[in-house]
């Protein structure tokens, strides 16, 4: 199951590009969440909060119990993080959007896949392993919602492959994609054959003999 998490969370009540900017100058991330009810609520979070919730988590499917704080009190939203964005040379987290569910409503996200353990066909027969899909595609409530789902490869042989199908999912996840999609392959290694064509090999130069000159040409 995803780790279920707190976070504190302001409204935001300046927009604006300047704004923004002078939010991350004070180290606040700009953020939006997006109620399955409701219109969507511009907020803020700490950049330090966000950044040690991300650095604990195996991948970005993380149940947030989301505590923002108004005038009037504080609410508490259930919310999964539907998407971080970074810069894209500094890698410093620019925006967050959070999804809001409900526990008795089935959420649908992707999902990583992790390969464990190494293939038969890798390691006892120097084949290559290739892995098709990275991430599928589910649906669960989200008590049942998984960090990543962990996939045996160890009995793959050479040339043998495992599929959407195969795939041994948790209680209560299904997926969504189509069963005979292939995940991991383990494929035949490649030899480089060296060339035996006669036309590959370089011909040996041939030195004539030079001829005598004649009269005519021994006048000029």
């Amino acid at each position: 199951m995803a780790k279920q998490v707190k976070l504190s969370a302001q409204p935001r009540t300046h927009l604006g590009r300047n704004s923004l900017k002078q939010l991350r100058s004070r180290g606040v991330i700009p953020a939006n969440i997006y109620g399955h009810n409701d219109q969507p609520a511009n907020i803020q979070i700490n950049e330090k909060d966000i950044k040690r919730l991300l650095a604990h988590a195996a991948g970005e499917n993380i149940l947030v119990e989301l505590e923002i704080t108004h005038a009037q009190g504080t609410q508490v939203h259930l919310s999964l993080i539907q998407e971080v964005q970074h810069h894209p040379v500094r890698g410093d987290i620019l925006h967050v959007d959070f999804l809001e569910v409900s526990m008795n409503e089935l959420l649908r996200t992707d999902v990583p896949l992790e390969p464990i353990g190494e293939a038969d066909g890798v390691k006892n027969y120097g084949g290559l392993l290739e892995q098709l899909i990275r991430s599928i595609a589910i649906e669960c409530l989200p008590k049942d919602l998984p960090e990543s789902i962990r996939v045996d490869i160890s009995s793959l042989a050479l040339g043998s492959a495992l599929h959407v199908r195969d795939l041994v999912l948790p209680a209560g996840v299904h997926t969504t994609l189509d069963p005979d999609l292939t995940v991991f392959l383990v494929a035949e290694p490649k030899v480089e054959v060296a060339s035996t064509s006669e036309d590959s090999a370089q011909s040996p130069e041939v030195i004539k003999e030079k001829k005598p000159a004649t009269e005519a040409e021994a006048k000029k």
